[in-house]
């Protein structure tokens, strides 16, 4: 087939699966609570029937991915195995129980004339989410849709779509039971990446808000490329600040649970800054801890007089994501310094800060403008379903519509509603 036949086929199938997204749409709108919630426990009962299957699925995925050499990050992203799967059910399920994000009455008042208004939660519509790596993001960012009563069409990465693809069709399984359109969930049926072209360009007749979840590269290209909005964040440079009143031992534990627990993840913290009255008193056992917990340490020169095994760091330290073990530390003078470096070179993700002085903490948490701050907590709480969302579509840190874990509410828009008694306006 040639390229242009090739173009020409991702078109007529992308089309295909708009307008169907589209028609659900109309269902959608007439099915109650009652009917999502039943669909959403069918489709948790097929994951965990289908568990075999999605296991044997993603066991092909990552035979194709060792044979490209990819970091730990990259397969612990990758990699299913029976807990996860369960996580996944117990997740649609925990949806479930969510109080329904629809037919809310955001606002009413009555006007001088007589007219009532009220302003009412509605479905976004269409959410076309393009994601790489994690397979359990099809379920998460099926069940939230459906919860909120979107249509959505998931374009999953190539490295998990045979896992991608064993979840779906227990999703499919689960909106037959529930007699809801099929179509209410679709996935593409390709890894070329012209179906994501096709996506940002040619899509704007059926999508109506785009959702990336994946790498720098990817949600870069759909934030410059998209015609439609965009709900999504670039990059995950999260933060933990030492304050000099900060407990010894919690502070260990929150930073090596803030950057081991899982470093491929956008909440894992990439830089640790730590008061300058406090370096001696805490770096010393921290960095050790974290190296042997097999994190890599690099550091500014006062981090490498004080702890040893520490590599020196450079300028691009403090700003990339690692998404891998390793970790950027360096001495700041104070509250007031933290606060410099993260508006500097944080991304607006998570920040948190370790400290007993409440006042010191009061001026972190009112001076950064990130979408999650945290105090005495782990960085890895950044999640939707930590949150009591159930689950999450992923992290936005831009200002518009959505901000920090976007779960089924977070779906919604709102229209207003007006009931007159035949008023005329003069």
């Amino acid at each position: 087939m040639s390229q242009e036949e090739t173009a020409a086929a991702i078109a007529r199938t992308m089309t295909e699966i708009g307008r169907a997204a589209k028609a659900a749409l109309s269902e959608l709108a007439v099915a109650g609570a009652d009917q999502r919630n039943a669909a959403l426990r069918a489709c948790a009962a097929a994951v965990r029937h289908g568990l075999a299957p999605i296991l044997a699925a993603n066991r092909r995925d990552l035979e194709r991915a060792r044979a490209g050499n990819p970091g730990s990050a990259m397969t612990d992203r990758l990699a299913l195995d029976a807990d996860r799967v369960e996580a996944m059910s117990a997740g649609l399920e925990a949806i479930a129980e969510l109080a329904d994000p629809l037919g809310r009455v955001l606002a009413g008042w009555r006007r001088p004339n007589g007219l009532r208004i009220e302003r009412v939660s509605v479905p976004l519509g269409v959410i076309g989410m393009i994601y790489e790596s994690r397979p359990n993001v099809t379920a998460d960012a099926a069940g939230l849709c459906i919860k909120s009563g979107n249509a959505v069409i998931l374009r999953g990465g190539s490295e998990s779509f045979s896992s991608s693809s064993a979840i779906y069709e227990c999703l499919k399984t689960g909106l037959a039971k529930a007699g809801l359109p099929a179509a209410t969930v679709q996935m593409v049926p390709t890894t070329d990446r012209a179906a994501v072209g096709y996506m940002l360009s040619s899509m704007r007749g059926y999508i109506d808000v785009l959702v990336p979840r994946g790498g720098k590269r990817l949600i870069a290209r759909v934030q410059e490329d998209a015609r439609v909005p965009v709900i999504g964040h670039l990059e995950g440079i999260c933060h933990v600040y030492l304050h000099a009143s900060a407990d010894p031992a919690m502070a260990e534990s929150i930073v090596l649970n803030s950057k081991m627990r899982r470093t491929g993840i956008c909440g894992a913290a990439e830089t640790l800054l730590v008061d300058r009255g406090a370096a001696v008193r805490l770096l010393p056992r921290i960095a050790a801890a974290l190296q042997n917990a097999g994190c890599e340490v690099r550091g500014d020169d006062a981090v490498q007089s004080v702890a040893s095994g520490v590599l020196p760091a450079t300028e691009a330290d403090w700003s990339t994501e690692y998404l891998d073990a390793v970790i950027s530390v360096r001495v700041v003078e104070n509250v007031e310094g933290a606060i410099a470096h993260i508006g500097r070179y944080g991304s607006g993700h998570t920040e948190c800060i370790v400290a007993e002085d409440a006042d010191a903490a009061e001026r972190f948490l009112r001076g950064i403008d990130s979408a999650i701050l945290l105090h005495n907590a782990s960085t890895q709480f950044a999640d939707g379903g930590e949150f009591g969302m159930g689950a999450e579509i992923g992290i936005a840190t831009g200002k518009v519509h959505a901000r920090g874990p976007v779960g089924a509410e977070q779906l919604t828009s709102y229209k207003y509603i007006v009931r007159g008694a035949g008023q005329l306006r003069p």
